[in-house]
């Protein structure tokens, strides 16, 4: 014969069982997150996300362009395209684009325009930037490379010149040069978008220019308008005799 059940063995079998039914405590900070705080924060996320849109996109941070209850009747006070730039004066409009744009040279070229001594050609005075704009397209476009020669100091900067233009569009290509042509002690003609745009058309080379295969566009304008251009104030006439 079998021994007998043990008299507490059906009891232990139903505790067992109702304990691996119960759920599991949780720590404080594993508990799942209460669905109104979860909602909250899905609506403070669309808000901001509401808010930073137009401050990435140009609008910047005013109480007009971000305030949230400004009435539908007030319009949109954000900029259109073109924004304070509309109607003024193209050479105006490429001077101030351009100035943005030049960060991207200034880090070599430095703010003030004068480069640094031994490793870094200056762009004020340059012969390079006031001479022919055949030969400055070409450079920012496809770079750079080898000796060269700027105001008479002697330049050769490690791995040369990139292509920075490269990656521009022909407006801000234009503007930057503009700029460069114009600023410090610089005063010489306005670059367009047309005139990059005819030489990248020409052009479709895919390395680096050095100093002598540039010589021939020295002193070569690429032909074109430029609206608004700058130019050499004239000397003033000289008194009439006496």
């Amino acid at each position: 014969m079998s021994a007998p059940a043990h008299p507490d063995s059906t009891d232990l079998d139903r505790l067992h069982s109702a304990v691996k039914r119960e759920k599991e405590d949780l720590a404080p900070e594993s508990q799942p997150a209460p669905l109104w705080a979860m909602f909250l924060l899905m609506l403070v996320a669309i808000l901001a996300g509401g808010q930073l849109g137009p401050i990435l996109n140009g609008g910047g941070v005013s109480f007009e362009s971000s305030n949230l209850f400004v009435g539908s009747n007030s319009g949109d006070p954000r900029p259109t395209k073109g924004g304070e730039d509309q109607g003024a004066d193209p050479f105006a409009k490429a001077m101030k684009k351009g100035a943005a744009g030049y960060a991207v040279c200034g880090g070599c070229h430095q703010g003030n325009g004068g480069g640094l001594p031994g490793q870094y050609p200056p762009l004020d005075g340059s012969e390079f930037v006031l001479g022919g704009t055949e030969r400055l397209v070409r450079i920012v476009q496809h770079g750079l490379t080898g000796p060269v020669t700027v105001k008479g100091q002697g330049y050769n900067f490690p791995g040369g010149m990139m292509p920075f233009g490269a990656s521009m569009s022909s407006e801000d290509l234009a503007n930057v040069l503009t700029f460069v042509r114009n600023s410090w002690s610089n005063k010489a003609g306005m670059i367009t978008k047309e005139m990059v745009a005819k030489v990248r058309d020409e052009e479709k080379r895919t390395t680096q220019w050095t100093a002598p295969e540039l010589e021939p566009f020295a002193k070569k304008d690429i032909p074109g308008e430029a609206p608004g251009a700058a130019a050499p104030a004239a000397a003033a006439p000289a008194p009439a005799a006496k």
